[in-house]
């Protein structure tokens, strides 16, 4: 899978979000379908999400947070993504791969 396509195509298309404070947020509401993680995500955030929230596929990604916010095209460094909606992208078919 192209991951940098699929998350811009994700980005027109659908309903994603960048950083931690809102993921961790829609987590809590029930509206995450899926959350992206980039593979610098502190640790402690990684757990603190998996023992909240165990029904959310977590999916870590081989690019650190610059190269994740990079392939989404924003100026910033990105450690986590949340997917709401994947719009016309395939980000729903990743594997979990957080154990």
């Amino acid at each position: 899978m192209d991951l940098p396509r699929q998350l811009k195509n994700a980005i027109t298309s659908g309903s994603v979000l960048f950083g931690q404070n809102q993921t961790m947020a829609n987590c809590v509401s029930g509206k995450a379908r899926m959350v992206i993680l980039a593979a610098n995500c502190p640790i402690d955030f990684i757990s603190d999400l998996k023992s909240r929230h165990p029904d959310v596929p977590l999916h870590q990604v081989e690019l650190v947070n610059r190269e994740l916010g990079a392939a989404c095209a924003k100026p910033f460094a990105i450690s986590s993504i949340c997917v709401v909606d994947a719009g016309d992208s395939d980000l729903l078919t990743l594997r979990p791969n957080v154990e």
